[in-house]
């Protein structure tokens, strides 16, 4: 029987490779938007992290969604930050949306504070801001849309010089004066976020305290904890979509396989009557286009990792900027749902083979 399944996908090669690319794709599809979303999120929290804050302040109400913390807060709050006890350094930064050529965030920083905080750039290019207009840019952005030192880089209808290309991975991919984004978002003397480093880690609890007690209707978040807020569950509708992709992903799965089995049946009337002349039970015929099946599924799971492991490389080249975090566990969910809507596909189809009687299929012309 397995040799017959085996002989049955390679009598029509083409229909078996269209089947099991579908299949691939499926699986593509689920671990691909799967790895975006967790990708992007994880990657904004790393970059938050990589500010080297203790603790960041924001707006009453504010989102953990920094990008939507707005800019209602004073700068002169920076100064009764400085004031509370084991606050090393405080860092005023101003945030704005960059909605061209993708959805980065724009840092408005003032360079001296956000070096006290962070422990400055890693220079690849250039060098720190020399006048109002200029704009750092960091490496995965400046490859993105190729630029370099010297560029011009036009934002918010305002043309910035490119003053240097710094490392990634502290808190935005574009940094500005903060006097200058102030200016052009209408936010003078405005900041969005205080990002708070402690003179050392084991104060941080202590810090939190004190500064509650000054801003109790403020957000301040320890840093620490972020990365756990960051999840798919804890945006709205984004953990919908993500469910809602991957029920098309096994619709689409098990249309490919029910259509391929179900001409397949169609195709070999005669040979299932035969089968069934020589003894062959309902049970062994069902098993039979079962095991056809979850081949095509098998080798459809395996194009899928490679697709999009291929996906991946491809995405990144084309955007280097995203983040795709592609993990095991992921792989395994989207093969086994590979593997669910084939069976499911494939059991319509199984149930007219078994059905079918030998005569009426013998005769069949």
């Amino acid at each position: 029987m397995n040799s017959l399944v085996v002989a049955n996908l390679l009598h029509r090669p083409l229909r078996t490779l269209i089947t099991v690319v579908a299949v691939g794709i499926e699986v593509c599809l689920v671990v691909i938007i799967v790895g975006l979303t967790t990708g992007l999120m994880h990657e904004t929290a790393k970059r938050i992290e990589g500010v080297g804050a203790d603790l960041m302040l924001q707006p009453p109400a504010a989102s953990f969604l920094i990008a939507f913390s707005g800019a209602p807060m004073p700068v002169k709050i920076k100064d009764k930050l400085e004031e509370i006890d084991h606050v090393a350094a405080v860092a005023p930064v101003l945030l704005q949306f960059n909605t061209w050529g993708g959805l980065d965030i724009v840092y408005g920083i003032d360079l001296e504070s956000f070096r006290a905080v962070s422990g400055g750039f890693v220079y690849h290019a250039g060098g720190p801001f020399r006048e109002p207009n200029d704009i750092l840019l960091d490496d995965w952005y400046a490859k993105a849309v190729n630029l370099k030192v010297g560029s011009t880089l036009r934002l918010f209808e305002h043309d910035f010089y490119v003053r240097g290309i710094v490392e990634h991975g502290k808190g935005a991919r574009l940094f500005v004066p903060i006097e200058t984004l102030q200016e052009l978002s209408a936010a003078r003397d405005k900041a969005s976020i205080f990002y708070i480093r402690c003179d050392d880690p084991a104060h941080t609890e202590q810090v939190a305290g004190s500064i509650r007690q000054v801003f109790p209707r403020h957000q301040l978040r320890p840093i620490k904890e972020y990365l756990s807020l960051m999840s798919s569950t804890r945006i709205p509708g984004l953990n919908g979509f993500v469910r809602a992709m991957i029920v098309l992903a096994v619709a689409v799965g098990f249309l490919v396989i029910f259509l391929s089995m179900y001409t397949a049946i169609l195709e070999r009337t005669r040979e299932i009557g035969i089968l069934k002349s020589m003894g062959a039970s309902k049970k062994d015929i069902m098993g039979w286009v079962l095991q056809e099946s979850l081949l095509l599924c098998a080798f459809g799971v395996a194009a899928g990792v490679a697709f999009s492991y291929g996906g991946r490389a491809l995405l990144k080249e084309a955007f280097p900027t995203i983040t795709i975090l592609i993990g095991f566990g992921w792989l395994l969910r989207a093969g086994l749902l590979a593997v669910l809507g084939g069976v499911l596909g494939a059991l319509y189809p199984a149930y007219l083979a078994a059905r079918q009687e030998p005569i009426v299929a013998l005769a069949y012309e």
